[in-house]
Formats: structure tokens, C-alpha cells, sequence
């Protein structure tokens, strides 16, 4: 019998206990407390590039060469290249130029060289001029074509020009024909 009292003491004991720390458990779990946060982003608007006018040397004669300032537009068929670019207001974008050394022929059997200089390159990001005529953003700096700067897109549209000058040199026995050459502008958002 002592043993079966023995046992039941040890029950209540053991039943006391887990009473206790049943207790001791949600006393704790109200003394926890939640909060719920957010992760937001916002998506800047797509970059796009648009190739406005081929950088155009006209009629180019054997052995003379033929130079396009980065800023020309006549009726004469000869102009500057240009670039439109629109993408976020104000945002900060890189720039990379692609340029070809050669001008190739329409059968790819003759070449005729062009070359750029530190300062064929124009910048315009106040988008005040036409496509054809700059304004005077960072087109008022002569520009590299080879190293553009970063720049901010305007603080109105989100656009920006980039305006193309260069030289050919033709040989004296250049073959005669219609020459061409792609150059590539790739952009991009810096995150400034």
C-alpha cells in the first residue's frame, strides 16, 4: 500500500510540474510578439535606342578625305550620326559605342577607312533641339565616341541624343562603290 501511495505522490508531482511549466509556456509565449514587413521595388521604365540618322559622308572622292562634324544635317546628303535614347527621368545611364574601323563595299571584297576622334561625340539631354539639331546639354562638351561619359537622363521626357561626327580616308584607287559599316550604341542604367 505504501507503495501505491508512494505512487500517487509521485503522479501529483509529476502532474504539479507539467501544470507548472504548462504555465511558465504561455506566460512566455504572451510575452513574444509579430510584426510583418514589406520588401517594394519599383521597376524603372525600359531603356530603348533608336538609330534617328546614319552618320552619311555623301559622295567621297579617290584619295581625299572626308570629314563629318558631329553636329551636321544639309540637304546635301551628308549628316551626323544619331542616337535617341528615353528611359527613366533623371536617371544616370552608361553609354558604349561600337564603332567599325572599316567601311566595307557591297560585295565585301573593299574597304575604306574611318576613324573618330576625342572629339566626334556629342552629348544633348536637354532635348531641346531637333532630332537633326542639337541643344545645349552635354552636347556644349565635345565628347569621346570611343569613352562616353555617364550621364542623367532629362529631368522632362527621360531622353537623351547622342550626336556622331568621323572621317574616311579613302585610297587612291578606292574601288568605286557604295560603302557601309554598323555602329552600335549599347546603354544602360548605372542604379544612380
Amino acid at each position: 500500500m505504501q507503495n501505491h501511495s508512494r505512487m500517487k505522490s509521485v503522479c501529483r508531482l509529476i502532474v504539479t510540474v507539467a501544470l507548472v511549466g504548462c504555465l511558465m509556456g504561455s506566460a512566455s509565449v504572451q510575452a513574444q510578439d509579430v510584426a510583418v514587413g514589406q520588401a517594394t521595388a519599383t521597376v524603372l521604365t525600359m531603356l530603348t535606342v533608336t538609330a534617328t540618322m546614319p552618320l552619311k559622308f555623301g559622295d567621297v572622292m579617290q584619295g581625299v578625305r572626308k570629314v563629318v562634324a558631329k553636329n551636321v544635317d544639309d540637304a546635301g546628303g551628308v549628316s551626323s550620326g544619331i542616337f535617341t535614347i528615353n528611359g527613366a527621368v533623371s536617371k544616370e545611364i552608361s553609354c558604349y559605342l561600337q564603332l567599325p574601323d572599316y567601311l566595307w563595299n557591297s560585295t565585301n571584297e573593299d574597304r575604306l577607312v574611318i576613324a573618330f576622334s576625342a572629339t566626334d561625340g556629342l552629348i544633348d539631354t536637354t532635348a531641346a533641339g531637333t532630332p537633326g539639331t542639337p541643344g545645349a546639354g552635354l552636347g556644349a562638351m565635345d565628347q569621346d565616341p570611343h569613352n562616353m561619359p555617364e550621364f542623367a537622363l532629362n529631368d522632362v521626357g527621360g531622353l537623351a541624343r547622342i550626336y556622331l561626327g568621323g572621317t574616311v580616308w579613302p585610297t587612291v584607287d578606292q574601288r568605286n562603290d557604295a560603302y557601309s559599316a554598323d555602329i552600335v550604341l549599347t546603354v544602360a542604367y548605372t542604379g544612380n
